[in-house]
């Protein structure tokens, strides 16, 4: 039987994470999905970041970088990411960006083994991964970058050669969960690193990067995580590895003494030495607002909304005969749905107009996501309601919808 909106009313008024949603400025008569992207606006972001500001840059000046914490705050977030991502401390710092952080750590993973030259990545990864590969590979000679049709080509390809493995952990477009314990097992096991993009799971569901043995993972904190436009990526390399890992982004920040101003150049014992260069103050303020809510959300309710959302979701689409390409195995999905339609950048366009925002990945996908700490049951119910009478009277077909942005 398909849920009425009653019964949506029923379940948000029983949703234990409702509260949260006063946390994030939302704006009226708008139903957004497309926190997979980039995250709504935590209320107290606007606050935090006019303190820095007017503050502790305005009035505090440089004396910020000791009074305000400021030189620490790679470190001081790090730590705070780290229970998101089941990381013990000491083994994340947020810095950079994902592509620069990416190159960090393939380079230093193929440094960690030498006489082997190859890199798999799947064909159908976030394009920076696959670029970042071609970078990293194309500066050492005799090395190179495979890629694989989907995960489940690992095995066969998983030879003597293979220094290291790059995955997403979410497929940003189909909103596919791959296995990380038994994916990171099987490659280590073949004598390889295994790296794992965590863009588009982290703050979606428990993630156990020490549980799961993994290597290396890097992830980005403007989509689930709310840190803002641009904010700061982060990186994970697992204690085992510190030691003897080595970035080829050697920059002041990363030094042992980087106020004795040397010449040559020494790495931070631990997981600073992947630091490179100074952070920007505003990008952190704002990510630490945002963590200050995260702090107080249980990661298991999280998820189990998340998937209570999506259930919901395609329960209410699939009369409409689009093709839901995201797996229904709960094991084997993210916090997205992605449906299949020819003329999908239009349809995406007129639901926009409509309040309803969602987006679009080419050739022909529509992706909504389903952020639980914001999204509630009668936005999803309203969102298929308005997805129904897009396609029934057709009017994505108007001119107006088929101009394509810069941004899709």
């Amino acid at each position: 039987m398909t849920p009425s909106r009653k019964d949506c009313e029923a379940l948000d008024a029983a949703d234990p994470l409702a509260g949260f949603r006063a946390e994030f400025v939302l704006p009226e008569g708008v139903v957004y999905l497309d926190g997979n992207s980039l995250g709504a606006l935590p209320a107290r972001t606007s606050e935090r970041v006019r303190q820095l500001v007017e503050v502790e840059w305005g009035q505090e000046l440089i004396r910020s970088w000791n009074d305000a914490g400021w030189f620490a705050l790679p470190h001081t977030l790090g730590a705070r990411v780290a229970p998101l991502v089941g990381a013990a401390p000491g083994q994340v710092v947020v810095c950079d960006t994902t592509s620069v952080n990416l190159f960090k750590l393939l380079s230093a993973a193929l440094r960690l083994r030498p006489g082997r030259r190859t890199v798999l990545a799947e064909q159908a990864a976030f394009p920076t991964d696959l670029y970042i590969a071609e970078g990293v590979t194309s500066m050492i000679e005799g090395a190179r970058t495979q890629l694989l049709d989907h995960a489940g080509q690992l095995d066969a390809l998983l030879g003597d050669d293979v220094a290291a493995v790059v995955l997403s952990h979410v497929d940003y477009r189909t909103g596919e969960l791959l296995d990380m314990p038994g994916i990171t097992r099987r490659v280590q096991q073949a004598g390889a690193l295994m790296i794992w993009d965590i863009c588009h799971s982290v703050g979606a569901l428990p993630i156990e990067l020490d549980a799961c043995g993994v290597d290396f993972a890097v992830g980005c904190t403007y989509k689930y995580l709310n840190g803002g436009p641009g904010s700061p990526a982060f990186l994970y390399v697992a204690e085992r590895h510190q030691a003897a890992a080595e970035q080829p982004l050697s920059g002041w920040f990363g030094h042992a003494r980087p106020f004795a101003f040397e010449p040559g150049y020494e790495p931070l014992p631990g997981i600073g030495r992947f630091l490179t260069s100074s952070p920007s103050m505003l990008g952190q303020a704002a990510l630490g607002a945002s963590l200050d809510v995260w702090e107080k959300a249980d990661l298991q309710a999280v998820r189990a909304k998340s998937l209570a959302l999506t259930d919901l979701f395609v329960s209410l689409v699939e009369p409409l005969g689009l093709e839901v390409v995201t797996p229904r195995d709960h094991e084997r999905r993210g916090s997205q749905i992605a449906l299949r339609h020819p003329d999908g950048y239009p349809v995406v366009q007129a639901l926009i107009e409509r309040g309803v925002i969602g987006d679009f990945r080419a050739p022909d996908l529509m992706r909504f996501g389903f952020t639980p700490l914001y999204v509630s049951y009668c936005d999803v119910w309203d969102a298929a309601r308005h997805l129904a009478e897009v396609l029934d009277s057709g009017e994505w077909r108007a001119e107006r919808f088929n101009q394509r942005g810069a941004v899709t």
